[in-house]
């Protein structure tokens, strides 16, 4: 060895140092002298061995050298055997501070990219064009993590750690396989990596010409792969270049991004039978293992943070997830968004026509499926007349089957669909074995999102005469022809919605047959009317049966209104057997009255009997009104036995009072202790009122003490409320030590109900 190599192998490092070398390089070229130290190497040796230039070599352990190149370090670190990732990142390191990063082959800078170049898809509508020199703007929204995601983070780790790594993301269509990617390789922008995506001539014949090209530090992109590894052609040998440029140490470390869709992979990797032609073996074999699986949908998590850009203002997540909260598809909502825009506004004027239509269908209450035949008479009078005049005899097939193509995430415009078939109780007059026929004829459902359009851009105008013509001959559903009444009254349509009224209540429509009903009523025609309520109930309306039972009580026909009556009350209307006690009670029936409300209390109208006890005392009959009260107890409400309490305390028997406000407390009550012990307090009977609020704390209710405590203080017997405020210290108030000062601040957040004026707690009756 000569001098000048004996330097090489440790002086050099030291003069690195000296010159301001960069502590990368220093490190690199002090392992590789070393080790060429310890081999017994001369640098002649060393460039035969690793089958390069002796001068690269030289240069390469000289600190007045360049910084070497990736393929001279793997060459060096293999002969020497060293690990070659750790060198390598050695020299990426060293490249990136001296600034001579060079990668070399295919592509461009990432920072150099824009998203829609590599056929992300642009989500919303975006901004128009200011002018026509100033394109308009695409618009993405904020991005949300989901599993995937993670895994993808980990490959470009490791590709910028000096790993090549193959990730392909399969997925249906618009998933977010190609924003994922675009995502993942955001890091690696600062670290001077390129992009290539190979596109020209052709996708696949670009890949092969330029793969053996690709140098390190390069994201391969290779976005809907099918049309590179499915080329008939050039699949088979464009999956090899790849295969060896992953396994390739000189020119790694590189990133190969691709996307599919399930159907692909399938096809590819599946084995053929035994003597096929086998022609995707070297695509399965890059395939392997290097499969990433996308969600067609948000999980619970992924919306939830959706939710979060959506609220702190990104408006494209918010409009998506108004229509695609409750399935999850908010990706392919994105996705199609701007190209049903683009279909709406460039279709054909038969298509533009049935769509607005539709629009205007779905925003006046129209149900979600909409019936081929209304779509095809409402669209009329919506074409002018020069695009009505040049209508062909098949202009609605034309128009229906440009609606039906698909766009990204397998939307369409107006897409054919079969409703569900109902799946509802019983009403009174039908069984689940007799359901309501549906609609028949093809029917089509709308867009979400040029529904949502439709609302926003069309919500001051009135559809035209052809829309309101088509909906009254070929509308069936009640709530459609319910919904159309109210939009042809407000928009001063007013013979439509007459005939609307009359045939949604021909149709059965409970809410039209009951405004027919008052109506009739109104205008002195009973017999129409009860006719038109039992019309009405027989279609499962509990309301048409309480007005019934309350036309046949107006009649004195009460046999048939407490039957009517108990029949609503059957079906979930129990107020109504109230509401026919109240007309007993009016009438002076007292018993009948107690009758129906006791049974309103054993249908869980409990409040029933307390409404009546009320109507008792205020007209005096107490004895009446504490008789109910007990019912009311008896049918489980705990509050109603404090109000037997203060009319027995009223009455005098205050041990029954005592007893009864105990009773309350022992069911979670303990106010009822403390409302009797300031009773007590007020006439005078202190002793009793302190025993009270005792017992009211042995409850749980510190607070009732400290409250009784105020009031001695002040009545100006200061030595009594302290004795008070110490027993609250003693059942373990020490709240108390700090005196009336925090007394109000404790009873309000001890006591739900709030206080009264005079500072005592308010009894929950008094919040009705």
């Amino acid at each position: 060895m000569d001098i000048g190599e004996h330097i090489g192998a440790g002086g050099d490092n030291v003069h690195d140092e000296q010159n301001g070398g960069s502590p990368p390089l220093t490190e690199l070229r002090r392992r590789l002298a070393g080790a060429r130290a310890r081999a017994g190497l001369s640098q002649k040796q060393l460039a035969a061995r690793a089958k390069l230039g002796r001068t690269t070599v030289s240069e390469a352990l000289s600190t007045k050298g360049p910084v070497p190149s990736a393929a001279t370090v793997a060459a060096l670190a293999h002969v020497l055997k060293l690990p070659v990732e750790e060198l390598l990142e050695l020299q990426r390191s060293a490249a990136e501070e001296s600034g001579t990063v060079t990668t070399g082959g295919p592509g461009r800078p990432i920072g150099q990219w824009e998203p829609h170049d590599l056929e992300v898809h642009p989500a919303g509508p975006g901004k128009a064009a200011s002018s026509a020199d100033t394109p308009g703007v695409l618009s993405l929204p904020g991005y949300v993590l989901r599993g995937h995601d993670q895994v993808l983070a980990d490959a470009v780790r490791d590709a910028a750690a000096g790993r090549s790594r193959i990730v392909v993301l399969v997925g249906t269509s618009s998933t977010g396989k190609t924003r994922a990617c675009w995502e993942a390789v955001q890091p690696l922008a600062g670290k001077g990596w390129r992009l290539w995506h190979p596109f020209d001539p052709t996708r696949a014949e670009a890949a092969l010409e330029d793969l053996r090209r690709v140098g390190p530090r390069t994201v391969v992109w290779l976005n809907e792969a099918q049309h590179y590894l499915g080329d008939r052609a050039a699949g088979e040998r464009i999956a090899a270049a790849v295969h060896q440029l992953l396994i390739d140490e000189e020119r790694g470390p590189v990133l190969v991004l691709g996307t599919l869709w399930p159907e692909y992979v399938a096809k590819y990797t599946a084995l053929p039978a035994p003597g096929d032609l086998d022609p995707y073996s070297q695509v399965r074999e890059l395939l392997a293992a290097h499969t990433l699986t996308v969600p067609d949908t948000f999980d619970a998590e992924a919306l939830a943070t959706a939710a979060a850009f959506a609220e702190n203002g990104d408006q494209l997540l918010a409009d998506t997830l108004s229509r695609a909260c409750t399935d999850g598809r908010v990706t392919q909502d994105l996705a199609g968004a701007p190209e049903l825009l683009n279909r709406y506004r460039h279709g054909s004027p038969a298509a533009k026509a049935v769509l607005e239509a539709a629009m205007d269908a779905r925003r006046l209450g129209v149900g979600l499926h909409l019936p081929h035949a209304f779509l095809t008479d409402a669209a009329i009078d919506y074409l002018t007349d020069t695009d009505y005049d040049q209508l062909t005899d098949d202009w609605a097939e034309r128009a229906y089957a440009e609606l039906a193509e698909l766009v990204h995430g397998k939307q369409a415009p107006l897409r054919r669909t079969i409703p569900r078939p109902p799946r509802r109780p019983p009403t009174p007059t039908t069984t689940a074995d007799n359901p309501t026929p549906p609609s028949t004829g093809p029917m089509f459902r709308l867009a979400d999102f040029l529904e949502q359009h439709g609302r926003t851009t069309r919500r001051h105008l009135c559809p035209p005469a052809s829309f309101w013509h088509a909906a009254y001959t070929h509308l069936t559903h009640p709530d459609d022809l319910n919904n159309l009444t109210h939009a042809a009254e407000i928009r001063h349509r007013l013979q439509w919605a007459h005939h609307f009224h009359h045939r949604a209540a021909d149709q059965g429509a409970t809410e039209a047959l009951v405004r027919l009903a008052e109506l009739r009523e109104e205008a002195g025609d009973r017999e129409s009317a009860v006719a038109l309520f039992r019309q009405a109930a027989d279609n499962g309306d509990t309301e048409a049966l309480v007005r019934l039972a309350e036309l046949r009580e107006e009649a004195g026909d009460r046999e048939s209104a407490e039957n009517l009556a108990r029949q609503a009350a059957d079906h979930g209307a129990t107020w109504a057997l109230f509401r026919l006690a109240e007309l007993r009670e009016e009438a002076g029936d007292r018993e009948s009255a107690e009758n129906l409300a006791r049974q309103a209390a054993d249908h869980g109208t409990v409040w029933a009997l307390l409404r009546l006890a009320e109507l008792r005392e205020k007209a005096g009959d107490r004895e009446s009104a504490e008789a109910l009260f007990r019912q009311a107890v008896d049918h489980g409400d705990t509050e109603d036995l404090f109000r037997l309490a203060v009319m027995r305390e009223e009455a005098g028997d205050r041990e029954s009072a005592e007893n009864l406000a105990r009773q309350a407390a022992d069911h979670g009550a303990t106010w009822a202790l403390f409302r009797l012990a300031v009773m007590r307090e007020e006439a005078g009977d202190r002793e009793s009122a302190e025993n009270l609020a005792r017992q009211a704390a042995d409850h749980g209710a510190m607070w009732a003490l400290l409250r009784l405590a105020e009031l001695r203080e002040k009545a100006g017997n200061r030595e009594s409320a302290e004795a008070l405020f110490r027993q609250a210290v003693d059942h373990g108030d020490t709240d108390a030590l700090s005196r009336p000062a925090k007394l109000r601040e404790i009873v309000n957040r001890l006591w739900p109900y709030g206080l009264d004026p005079d500072g005592t707690p308010t009894p929950p009756w008094n919040r009705r």
